[in-house]
């Protein structure tokens, strides 16, 4: 028994251990083999020989389990040595913050907007029905109004669904000409791949006194800002329906990722929708008192601009702080 117990005392890693414990409990070790010449004994000696191989057992199980612990705490002791940090000293290392990739975006449309003369206009996020949607030509029961999916709160109070509400508080607060963008966080109840609770728009509107506004001066600035944006792509105007424009248009660029000649992406179509657009309904410009004037609006999510611009295939993915995804466009 002595000869185990010093060998188990003088082991000197837990591997050299898990050896001692196999050569004495395993299926083939020491006390196996003793056990197993207990049958070729008589009775008294196999009595004497029991008792000897049991206490061996409980002395030797016993010193492997307190020999474990020591080398465990040592090895333990020896990792966080290793491991230890000195937080008293300076990091001489820094790393260049930037800006997220939404807001990226958004600067580079506003940094367009401003060249051609645009006003930047800003507004409460919490506005009230009138400004959100009945000056917008969407009174109460509206169809359309189902489309917005709404954060209502009290007293006809809501999250904004888009920053049109700006271009109304523009409108009650000045006389044309008006040449103006309103970039801005909005709200909708949605979320999926391309839809989250609360994204970004950048709008547009240009109003002038009588008839000197006409669809083609909006077609010309939105083709040369997709340009801006994207670069050398083709754009194409689809009629479309919006209540606070008329006549109105969607406005589609060549797919980004295929030039046009058809992927996932785009459904095989060569085309991705980016915005919408028209002509400023008479409707809106009764409800803020103004006459003989004419106008163009445009509106268009900054987050599906950024998602073409990043390659980025979630938009839930841009909001939720994953430094391994925003480090990428750093």
């Amino acid at each position: 028994m002595q000869n185990w117990l010093k060998k188990v005392e003088g082991a000197k890693s837990l591997e050299e251990l898990e050896e001692i414990r196999i050569e004495v409990f395993g299926k083939k070790g020491f006390l196996a083999a003793e056990f197993l010449r207990m049958k070729e004994l008589d009775p008294e000696a196999k009595k004497e020989l029991a008792k000897e191989l049991n206490d061996l057992k409980e002395s030797v199980g016993n010193a492997l389990e307190t020999k474990k612990e020591k080398l465990a705490a040592h090895a333990l002791k020896k990792q966080l040595e290793k491991e230890k940090i000195d937080v008293a000293l300076v990091d001489t290392k820094s790393s260049a913050g930037a800006l997220h990739p939404v807001l990226a975006t958004m600067d580079k449309m506003i940094e367009y907007f401003v060249s051609m003369n645009f006003s930047v206009e800003t507004g409460p996020i919490v506005e009230n029905d009138f400004n959100n949607f009945e000056a917008l030509n969407l009174p109460k029961h509206h169809p359309a109004r189902d489309m917005q999916d709404t954060f209502y709160m009290k007293d006809s109070m809501l999250l904004r669904t888009h920053t049109s509400s700006v271009q109304i508080r523009t409108m009650l607060s000045s006389k044309p000409p008006i040449r103006m963008i309103a970039p801005g966080a909005v709200c909708r109840r949605d979320y999926d791949l391309t839809h989250v609770p609360m994204f970004h728009q950048v709008e547009g509107l240009v109003v002038e006194e009588g008839d000197k506004v006409s669809f083609a001066n909006l077609k010309s600035l939105l083709e040369d800002f997709l340009k801006h944006m994207f670069g050398d792509i083709k754009v194409r105007f689809r009629p479309s329906f919006f209540p606070f424009t008329e006549p109105s248009a969607e406005v589609d660029i060549s797919c980004v990722f295929c030039g046009g000649d058809g992927c996932r992406v785009c459904k095989h179509t060569g085309w991705l929708e980016v915005l919408g657009c028209g002509i400023v309904d008479p409707n809106v410009f009764e409800a803020v008192g103004y006459k003989n004037v004419s106008g163009y609006a445009f509106g268009l999510g900054v987050e599906r601009f950024s998602m073409l611009l990043n390659n980025t295939s979630d938009m839930r993915s841009l909001f939720e702080g994953d430094l391994r995804l925003m480090e990428q466009f750093v």
